[in-house]
């Protein structure tokens, strides 16, 4: 397989656009050393009118946000990322594509004040078809809870922070080793988080449950499924969920933006429901997929035109 790093194409870097092999930075890079930078994971798909970039808006204003969240000023207005987006997107001749923007400290200095240092700004795009294996959309997957916990009512922890995800890829390494497909993280004081990086959804009673984001990322894929069950006339309840709750659940899915949404059917050595993918899951799903792929009329400000 290709690595990234041989993909032949073009990334818009601090607002020029340059070969792929050329967007080079520093071994004493900032945020190599700190690990003190933000990023979004943004998709585009090929729909009937066009490739369109999937909640573009969203995802840039939560860059924004988890930049404030870090005192990190981005160089760059919200319109010039967005068209950053689409102009990559376009430049690489992607019909569907991942889009990766990133802000990041540069080699002006290192230490733990970062002071005076250059935000640079990245973003890239190529083609990912799925995070996970193609069956698992109709199989699901098993999850085991992790002995790593999120950090409950920090605004930082619960940001696009590139440090955070050390914890995520940990979880995800742990549960793998144990023979599970991903993570569910508790919260330090055991409610239910994340996944290692999706957000959780739960069916139980007629109810849509999702953990409130008090130690969960505010995702843009956990939004578009609220209104997707709204929509259908679901209740949906967000509030503190316990391992009991997860465990006693008719149903349960993750949704990311990589991921997509993902029937669970085993947490631990738990059977979930019937063990295979849940009726709601399978229709919010479709309905998930037919929206992101222009096949629905509903929601037409999710998307952004690449032409």
């Amino acid at each position: 397989m290709t690595s990234l790093a041989e993909k032949k194409g073009f990334i818009w870097f601090d607002g020029e656009i340059v070969n792929s092999e050329e967007a080079n930075v520093h071994v004493l890079t900032h945020t190599l050393h700190y690990g003190l930078g933000v990023f979004e994971g943004v998709r585009a798909y090929e729909t009937p009118d066009g490739t369109k970039i999937f909640r573009l808006n969203d995802h840039t204003e939560r860059l924004f946000s988890s930049a404030k969240a870090v005192d990190l000023e981005i160089p760059f207005s919200k319109e010039e990322i967005n068209q950053a987006q689409i102009e990559i997107v376009k430049l690489n001749n992607l019909k569907e594509a991942y889009i990766r923007p990133m802000c990041f400290y540069g080699s002006g200095s290192l230490g733990l004040r970062a002071d005076d240092l250059k935000v640079h700004t990245i973003v890239a795009a190529w083609e990912w078809p799925s995070y996970m294996a193609p069956e698992v959309f109709e199989n699901g997957i098993k999850v085991k809870i992790s002995s790593y916990k999120r950090e409950r009512g920090n605004l930082v922890s619960r940001s696009k922070v590139n440090g955070n995800y050390v914890k995520s890829m940990m979880a995800l390494k742990e549960a793998l080793k144990e023979g599970y497909d991903e993570a569910l993280l508790l919260d330090t004081e055991n409610f239910i988080s994340e996944g290692s990086g999706e957000n959780l959804f739960a069916i139980k009673n007629n109810e849509l449950l999702t953990p409130n984001l008090e130690a969960s990322l505010d995702g843009i894929t956990r939004k578009a499924i609220i209104s997707l069950a709204e929509e259908i006339g679901m209740k949906v309840n967000i509030a503190d969920l316990t391992e009991e709750d997860i465990l006693s659940a008719e149903e349960l899915f993750f949704t990311g933006t990589a991921a997509e949404v993902v029937p669970i059917t085993q947490v631990n050595d738990q059977k979930i429901g019937s063990g295979i993918r849940g009726e709601v899951t399978e229709i919010l799903q479709k309905n998930y997929f037919d929206q992101v792929r222009g096949k629905r009329s509903s929601f037409p400000e999710w998307h952004t035109l690449v032409s």
